[in-house]
């Protein structure tokens, strides 16, 4: 009897597989390599018929270059940008994502921190804990209402849709920008549209960022675009670390410029303790230590996303092994 095809978690998921097992035993072999980067994949995965990436390692032109059948690689998340899409391309491999799996888990962590930070919650928690000030809510002045206030996104996709939903729902004068959605989507939504970055930093009480990182996108939002924004504004990135120069964050609150800012993915993860925005967040004589939220590229997770993430990567592969069309091929 012929082998079965294998596949192969590649990272981050290592338990015994049963869900994926449950859905592709009856056609390949699948196991969990448990690696920590992409040198440890050498001399394992080459037989692959199908990947499931995560986000512990990258998957470059070499490695891709030795794989022999593989029929599909699945970047099992969101963003791709940590698998060369052009090398699977040229070797005749489509790589996919799972666009949906966490976009209610990550509009609600973005709006959790807009809460946090426009509320003053962290602010006031971390001064009164440690015992620093009055206990009075005027260590938080000036506050201001959601209401009427403007939020406005970077990058318009499932993820940007669902946080305008939510901010809507609190009032909010919701703007966005970005140049890749078809025109009419703003009226279909029921936000504002802009044509320019620089219009939409001009009115941003509040600036999300929900966009891919892209070559277009790199550090799009550093010191210059923070100044361009209402003095005492908040800044959210629940997108991806590079399109943020976060290094600008804390010269920003510490002039006032900005009020706060919630960062939940890095540049580098996890970051050196050196890293500027690390170094001023722990430091509880810098006021961004009060002012800054900071999670560790948290807000994808839920019980029930990881398990969405899962079947939606293993049904990818499904359709791959049986020849069936693919969807959300992103190369």
């Amino acid at each position: 009897m012929p082998e079965k095809p294998r596949v192969y978690v590649t990272d981050f998921v290592t338990d015994d597989l049963a869900v994926e097992k449950r859905i592709l035993g009856d056609l390949a072999d699948v196991r969990a390599l448990g690696a920590q980067g992409e040198a440890q994949l050498e001399g394992r995965i080459e037989d692959a018929a199908c990947l499931m990436v995560y986000h512990f390692v990258s998957i470059g032109a070499a490695t891709i270059g030795r794989l022999k059948q593989c029929k599909l690689i699945v970047r099992s998340g969101v963003g791709y940008d940590n698998i060369d899409g052009a090398a699977a391309r040229a070797k005749g491999i489509p790589l996919c994502n799972v666009p949906d799996y966490g976009t209610e888990d990550v509009a609600d962590s973005a709006i959790g921190m807009l809460l946090t930070l426009t509320r003053a919650t962290h602010l006031l928690n971390s001064r009164l804990r440690s015992g620093r000030g009055v206990w009075s809510y005027t260590q938080a002045v000036p506050m201001h209402r959601l209401r009427g206030r403007t939020f406005a996104v970077v990058g318009m996709g499932r993820i940007g849709t669902a946080t305008t939903h939510r901010a809507k729902s609190h009032g909010m004068d919701v703007v966005f920008y970005d140049p890749y959605v078809a025109d009419g989507w703003e009226r279909a939504s029921g936000v504002r549209r802009v044509e320019t970055l620089d219009e939409l930093l001009a009115q941003a009480h509040v600036l999300s960022l929900h966009c891919p990182a892209t070559p277009e996108t790199l550090r799009m939002i550093g010191a210059a675009q923070i100044a361009r924004m209402p003095r005492g504004s908040f800044l959210i990135n629940t997108a991806r670390g590079v399109v943020l120069d976060t290094s600008a964050i804390p010269p920003a609150i510490r002039s006032g410029q900005l009020a706060g800012a919630g960062v939940d993915v890095l540049p580098i993860e996890p970051p050196r303790d050196d890293d500027p925005l690390i170094a001023a967040w722990r430091d509880p004589s810098d006021p961004c230590h009060d002012r800054v939220v900071i999670s560790p590229h948290a807000a994808f997770y839920s019980e029930e996303g990881m398990l969405d993430i899962r079947v939606k990567s293993a049904h990818a592969c499904r359709r791959a092994l049986l020849g069936q069309p693919l969807r959300n091929v992103v190369n």
